[in-house]
């Protein structure tokens, strides 16, 4: 599973990994927001690098589309009472179960908020995360590791969009261990739980915020030259999203005409393909050249790319349409998108593969079988560098050709950083 979430998440997301390390032995739980269905593990387990068993509601063990999935990867099925009151008694084995696991050294993976969700921020948090490690810690002897994820994306359902994955620190709660008042112990654990994933994930008030906060930060980031590493970016996010809710809630007028300033910014931006650190860079004629003459091999492969991409055409709208027409909300798309691609391409490949063979022998229809993956992969990479290639030769001559109006928007740019650089400091004052 570690190989398999490493291959579905670098082929459709852009996603790096920050912040502490994951116990490489020994029981730790892992917890997480979830706002991705079934691609939240995925990360969780690129987060973790090690093996990981996820807790997951029963009726995705039966779901005709990826119940092979669930029950591939050793999850342990949990009954939920909206889904079926009489089967929640079995609820009490899975504990027993989870708790052999943990007391074995495994690491197991939960969602804490009980469902896949398209809320903006985190769902109030359920107890049985608390209960399953307060019982584990009782028949290991001691508490162990609770290592918070938090998964923050800036577009879920769009392919080789950015996700920034952050592991927090493991807090202690060996107290908790060892306090007699079971109830309490669980309230307060899960207080605590809470208050860890809060610190690694970004959570706003709505998603229309989104595009705002992510457009403040990387702004202020450029401009202020930050690291962009997944900790200190989820930091400034988090930091911009706390002080948004603050003025915002306040109904401040400084507020009010930097966000008019940051949509005018956005709005202007994004007729131009632009981002806020591209529009800060300068990139000099030997530079460019520098960087065509690399790039030019990929000329001779595009023709070839798009006659790859035509022919899978079929299975590519397909996943398309299931996506949209058979997901359970918005919060699922991108695991239809994500396990369509690999499972329709596959049939795909072998339908043409046996049509090429019948129809010029099966010498052609075992060299189809056997090129035609490599040569729908190497289609998508070409495609996605003549994307970005064409972003960059773009940004380069708009440079060149729009310098006066370029040079007009960096220096709102650096006063939009400024007005948010005296927010920031009004808002943690």
């Amino acid at each position: 599973m570690p190989r398999i979430s490493w291959l579905a998440t670098r082929a459709y997301y852009r996603f790096s990994v920050g912040g502490a390390l994951v116990p490489a032995d020994g029981p730790v739980l892992l917890v997480a927001n979830h706002n991705n269905s079934l691609m939240d593990a995925a990360f969780v387990v690129m987060a973790a690098r090690r093996e990981v068993r996820f807790l997951a509601k029963a009726p995705l063990f039966t779901h005709p589309h990826i119940g092979w999935l669930i029950r591939a990867t050793g999850s342990i099925p949990v009954y939920r009472i909206q889904d079926d009151r009489s089967l929640v008694g079995q609820n009490r084995d899975i504990f027993i179960a989870v708790h052999a696991a943990l007391a074995e050294g495994a690491a197991v993976g939960i969602f804490p908020e009980g469902t896949s969700h398209s809320g903006s921020g985190l769902a109030r948090l359920k107890t049985g995360t608390s209960r399953i490690a307060l019982g584990a810690s009782r028949l290991i002897g001691h508490s162990f590791p609770i290592v918070p994820v938090g998964l923050v994306f800036r577009d879920r359902n769009s392919l080789r969009s950015e996700v920034r994955v952050v592991v927090g620190e493991a807090f202690d709660w060996s107290d908790l261990a060892a306090r007699d008042d079971v109830k309490s112990a669980v309230r307060e654990l899960t207080k605590r739980i809470d208050e860890a994933m809060r610190r690694v994930t970004l959570n706003l008030d709505s998603w229309q915020d989104t595009a705002l906060v992510h457009l403040a930060e990387q702004i202020w980031a450029a401009e202020n030259d930050f690291p962009l590493d997944s900790e200190s970016t989820l930091a400034r996010l988090t930091l911009t999203a706390g002080v948004l809710q603050r003025f915002r809630s306040s109904d401040d007028a400084a507020w009010r005409t930097t966000s008019r300033e940051l949509r005018a910014h956005a709005r202007m931006l994004q007729h131009l393909g632009m981002t806020p650190q591209a529009l800060k860079e300068d990139v000099t004629w030997a530079a460019a050249a520098r960087w065509s003459i690399l790039r030019f091999p990929l000329l001779a492969a595009v023709p070839l790319a798009a006659v790859a991409l035509l022919a899978y055409w079929p299975p590519l709208f397909a996943v398309r349409w299931m996506a949209t027409h058979n997901s359970e909300g918005p919060d699922s798309e991108s695991t239809y998108r994500v396990l369509g691609v690999p499972i329709l391409g596959a049939i795909w490949t072998l339908l043409l593969s046996v049509a090429a063979g019948w129809r010029f022998g099966w010498p052609w229809g075992l060299s189809a079988l056997l090129l035609l993956p490599a040569v729908g992969i190497g289609a998508a990479m070409v495609a996605e560098q003549r994307r970005l290639g064409w972003l960059a030769i773009r940004r380069f001559f708009l440079r060149h050709l729009l310098r006066r109006r370029l040079g007009r928007m960096r220096e709102r740019q650096r006063a939009i950083a400024a007005h948010l650089n005296e927010l920031l400091e009004l808002g943690t004052s």
